[in-house]
């Protein structure tokens, strides 16, 4: 039996690996003060690039590097749109979505049904050897592992540097930032590369582990809940990686009951994670008050720098 439970929490790692990546990415460009709702795009970006570069040159390290590579290609456009341009924020976020949905269905159809061998898992010696704990904690792929430091990463960046504090200023007052003479537009260019990076990345994690092959619109979803994550998160990299793993969770649980053959139909099982998303979401809304006192305040908001 706790064979069983440490397949099932394994599996439920490797379906909330993505959504840590593409949400603690969309948390750093939120509190900068921009809003992308791209991020289903840039997973999918990332998704096909990494594969394609994979299976192309046998490298897993140049498909991990091509898929941030494609992320950050693409958040560069949307950044370029919205910072440079000042084009609406919301419409940009969804036409790049829609871009990144049709560009990689083109890039992949010749790799449709093409496999590939998967990341290599990287043990701690000693610690991966202890019942439960070390299959569960010590033997991952490297960017499972690199999902927890980045957390970690974020947290610290966030609260205990100098840059953290002025990424933040600059996503609650803009106008005060650059009067005191920060860039505002530059940090809100790195924030918004970081993310797509970090969404790629996710994407990468998707074609190369998670299934690993390609198929189109793979994500599935997934970038929706990933910004779905970050209000959940009150914009806390912390909770974030909690929430990730709560949806995660829920998207294996209503697989294996689907396979435990509940008499629930199938479609029913499949919305439960995004359902599960709803739900959290009207239920977040009720405390006004916490999102108010943690949310960037000129979040979505366009800054036009003067001299």
């Amino acid at each position: 039996m706790s064979e069983t439970w440490v397949l099932t929490l394994l599996t439920i790692v490797t379906a909330a690996t993505p959504l840590v990546y593409a949400g603690i990415g969309e948390l750093v460009v939120e509190r900068s003060g921009v809003l992308n709702l791209g991020l289903e795009g840039l997973l999918l970006g990332g998704a096909v690039a990494a594969f394609a570069v994979a299976h192309l040159s046998g490298s897993a390290t140049l498909g991990i590097l091509a898929g941030l590579g494609a992320g950050m290609l693409l958040s560069a456009l949307f950044a370029f749109l919205t910072l440079t341009l000042q084009s609406s924020q919301v419409a940009t976020g969804l036409a790049l979505t829609i871009f990144g949905i049709g560009l990689s269905a083109l890039i992949g159809q010749p790799l449709v049904g093409i496999a590939f061998a998967g990341l290599p898992q990287l043990s701690v010696p000693v610690l991966s050897s202890v019942p439960v704990l070390g299959p569960l904690l010590f033997q991952h792929d490297i960017l499972v592992y690199g999902s927890f430091a980045l957390v970690a990463a974020v947290a610290w960046f966030l609260t205990r540097t100098r840059a953290g504090l002025v990424l933040r200023a600059v996503g609650d007052s803009p106008e005060a930032a650059h009067a005191l003479g920060y860039p505002v537009i530059r940090v809100r260019y790195a924030a918004t590369l970081f993310g797509g990076a970090c969404a790629g990345l996710g994407g990468a994690y998707l074609s190369l582990v998670y299934t690993p092959m390609w198929v189109e619109n793979m994500s599935a979803g997934r970038g929706w809940i990933a910004l779905a994550l970050v209000v959940f998160a009150v914009w806390q990299p912390a909770r974030l990686l909690f929430g990730a793993y709560l949806f995660g969770g829920i998207s294996i649980l209503q697989l294996h009951g689907q396979a435990m053959g509940l008499s629930v139909p199938s479609q029913l099982m499949s919305m439960l994670p995004y359902a599960t998303t709803i739900l959290v979401l009207v239920l977040i809304s009720r405390d006004g008050g916490r999102i108010r006192r943690n949310a960037p305040a000129s979040i979505g908001k366009p800054f036009h720098p003067t001299l």
